[in-house]
This record gives C-alpha cells, sequence and structure tokens, in this order.
C-alpha cells in the first residue's frame, strides 16, 4: 500500500511539473507577433512565431540576425539560442515566478572553452499582453554581463 501511494505521488508531481511547463510554454506562446525592442545599444525588431505544428516557438531579432528557439523538454522548456557569436547555447527554465521565466545554462554546441563568451542566462519578465523585459547575461571569462531588452507589441 505504502508503495501504490509513493508511486502515485510521484506520477502526481510529474504531472504538476509538466503542468507547470505547459503553462509557461502557453505564456511564452502569446508573445507571437511583432515587436520592437528598445536596449542600450539602440532599437530592433523582434518577431516570435510559432512553427513545427505549434511545438516550437520562434525568436528572431532583426539588427543582430539572432534566432532563439523555445519547446517543451518533459517538465521543462528548453531554449536554443543561435547568437552572432557563432555559438549555440542551450539553457532549461530554472524557475518560474508567476510574472517570469528564468533559462539557466546548460551546454553549448561550437563552444570552443568555458571562458569563451556565451550567453549564460535570460530571465524574461511578462509586465502585460504588450510588455515585456528580456534579461540577457553574457559570460566571458568568468564575468558576467547582462543586457536589457525592453519589448513593446507592435499594433
Amino acid at each position: 500500500m505504502k508503495r501504490t501511494i509513493s508511486v502515485m505521488m510521484l506520477l502526481l508531481c510529474g504531472m504538476t511539473e509538466n503542468a507547470a511547463a505547459g503553462s509557461d510554454f502557453d505564456k511564452m506562446k502569446a508573445l507571437v507577433g511583432q515587436w520592437e525592442a528598445t536596449s542600450p545599444e539602440g532599437k530592433t525588431r523582434i518577431t516570435f512565431q510559432l512553427i513545427s505544428e505549434g511545438s516550437v516557438l520562434m525568436e528572431s531579432m532583426a539588427r543582430e540576425s539572432m534566432v532563439t528557439v523555445y519547446h517543451l523538454d518533459g517538465a521543462s522548456i528548453m531554449m536554443t539560442h543561435y547568437c552572432s557569436a557563432g555559438n549555440q547555447p542551450r539553457m532549461r527554465a530554472q524557475s518560474s515566478k508567476g510574472d517570469s521565466i528564468t533559462f539557466q545554462f546548460v551546454d553549448a554546441a561550437n563552444l570552443k572553452g568555458s571562458t569563451d563568451g556565451h550567453m549564460q542566462r535570460l530571465v524574461i519578465k511578462f509586465l502585460d499582453k504588450d510588455h515585456v523585459t528580456e534579461e540577457w547575461t553574457w559570460k566571458a571569462d568568468g564575468k558576467e554581463t547582462t543586457s536589457v531588452f525592453h519589448l513593446q507589441r507592435v499594433k
């Protein structure tokens, strides 16, 4: 009996985690459309679109010619950032707090060494349906620098 209850609890926990990831991914899917982003480096256009029958969200940054793709991976959301630095860091959503989702570095393709520059973290803050903030953290030589992009939906 104890074993049955333990198995059921584990299954329920897994279902809750999957539901949370699905809910966060649905929140991200609501970003589909055109956005204007403002950062200290200037303005750029960002496009979010669903691909692969709605199972993948693709984010394209016009000025930087970079693409980031997001998708569910079991009980979490994974993302791959195709960076203009020539590497492709992968990050997993580590935490979700109602109005934000935090992605943390897992690994990267085409990264020569751990001290080479790469994206380390992304925090997406949902302010309202037309305003979002993305905080991208770059890591190189053990130092981190964060760039903040303020996104406003183009209507």
